[in-house]
């Protein structure tokens, strides 16, 4: 099954997507959790091996979903996506963090 290009493409972006809102927004819950924990370092590393182990297996798929050409496509625009996931989130999680001042802290 072979599909165009541009779907290819397409279901490539919405991947890394996907994998940047895991990855980041992953990572902002596990700060968040950090002092509330006893053992943060274990819940730190452990939550690092996973999104990156998850982060791997999902870009390890799409390079070499459904067909042996323009893998190198389907990963660079799965990167794009999972930037603009990054770009998106810090955009998020700073707007949440900022005093009614509007300052920074």
């Amino acid at each position: 099954m072979n599909l165009p290009l541009s779907m290819q493409l397409l279901v490539s972006l919405l991947a890394g997507l996907l994998l940047g809102a895991i990855f980041f927004g992953g990572l902002w819950l596990t700060v968040k959790q950090l002092p509330k924990v006893s053992a943060p370092w274990l819940l730190f590393l452990g939550s690092a091996l996973g999104r990156t182990l998850i982060i791997l297996a999902g870009f390890w798929c799409v390079g070499i979903w459904l067909s042996e050409s323009f893998r190198w496509q389907r990963t660079a625009v799965c990167l794009a996506g999972f930037i603009i996931a990054r770009m998106m989130i810090t955009r998020y999680t700073r707007s949440t963090n900022v005093p009614a001042t509007g300052k920074s802290a």
